[in-house]
Parts: C-alpha cells; structure tokens; sequence
C-alpha cells in the first residue's frame, strides 16, 4: 500500500494535502460473501445507524446466519416487519434466489475482471452499478474502483477542488487518470476528507 500512498503523494497535490491530513490509509474490508452484499442492499440510501438496527434485526431472524437458505425462509411480511422496504425484501429475496440458483457463485467472483464482477452483480434486482462498486472496494479489495455514482465522492472532490457544482461521473474519470491504477485508494482518502472537513 506504500507504493499506492507514494504514486498518490505524487501525482496530485490536492490528494496529497487529504492524505497529509487523515493520516494512515485504514480501509476495513468484508467478507465477499452473501451477507456482506445483502448489508450493501439494506444500507442503500440508509443513514449508517437505521440501517445498522434494521441488519441486526434481519441477522436476529435469520438466527444470525444470513444465508440464501435462512434468507427464503422469511415470509415477505416478516422481512418488511424488521424495517424493510418491499422495494428491498424484494431484492434481497431475488439475491437469494440467484445465489442458490447458481447464477451468483461468491467463490467465484475473486477470479473475475471488475467489469465482470459489475455484470453478474447487476443481473439481481436492486444492485446497481454503485453497489458492485462497494463491493469490489470493500469485499473484493480491488484498488483501481472509481465509484463515480456516490454522492459522498462527488461532495469531496467538489470541496476539495474548489468546483463550483459536482462532478459529472465524465469529470470524475477525467480527475482520475491521475489516480490510476489506485482509485479504490483515492476515494477512501475522499470519503475520510467529509469526516475530517473542518480541519482541512
């Protein structure tokens, strides 16, 4: 990780001044299994804290193992009792589904391209482009991942480049040649720079 602190550092100086300031690079990877990408559904336009309460109770119900099995064995009703959306019990019932169906095989996720990754992932209701995105970051640690679709990326770089509106994802891609083949690193430093705003 030196070497993608050290190409940063060097290639950008706006980057270089976030980096200066949040310190050590502290990315906090997950499994990249079933329970990690249904988390990512049930945190998709969430604040952190309702979406943690509502995972817990839906991990309480799955007798805390969240499997494809555990997952089809909650009636829908008593998915959307825990706080789900129908919106989102669909979904994650569709993930279950394509996930004991064998269209979705985890395991083999790791050996795939990252626009790979993004097409199988896509084929489920509900996961778009920007939860692949957080899985091949989070789960699949991939480090060259520009997800141009999150609005908190969007925000630090209009702050940290002084732009007058958010980026276009064309923009965004543009700012990134820069970055590459360390993007996945890039944007963990521009999602830290919100939290550490009032000192930057």
């Amino acid at each position: 990780m030196k070497q993608a602190i050290h190409h940063l550092r060097h290639s950008d100086p706006v980057l270089s001044a976030i980096i200066e300031q949040v310190g050590d690079y502290g990315i906090q990877f997950r499994a990249p299994d079933f329970e990690t990408l249904v988390k990512s559904i049930v945190f998709q336009q969430l604040s952190g804290r309702v979406a943690s309460v509502i995972f817990g109770r839906l991990s309480a119900a799955a007798k805390g193992v969240v499997t494809p099995e555990t997952i089809l064995k909650l009636r829908p009703s008593r998915m959307r009792s825990l706080g789900l959306s129908t919106q989102k019990t669909a979904y994650i019932r569709d993930l279950a589904r394509h996930t004991r169906d064998g269209k979705v095989v985890f395991a083999d996720l790791a050996a795939l391209s990252d626009d790979e990754v993004i097409l199988r992932l896509t084929e489920v209701k509900g996961i778009g482009v920007w939860t692949a995105h957080m899985f091949l970051i989070f789960a699949l640690q991939r480090t060259d991942i520009l997800p141009t679709g999150d609005l908190g990326i969007r925000n630090a770089i209009r702050k940290a480049y002084h732009l007058e509106a958010l980026p276009t994802p064309e923009e965004m891609e543009q700012m990134a040649h820069r970055w590459r083949p360390y993007c996945s690193v890039a944007s963990w430093y521009l999602w830290r720079s919100l939290e550490s705003d009032a000192n930057l």
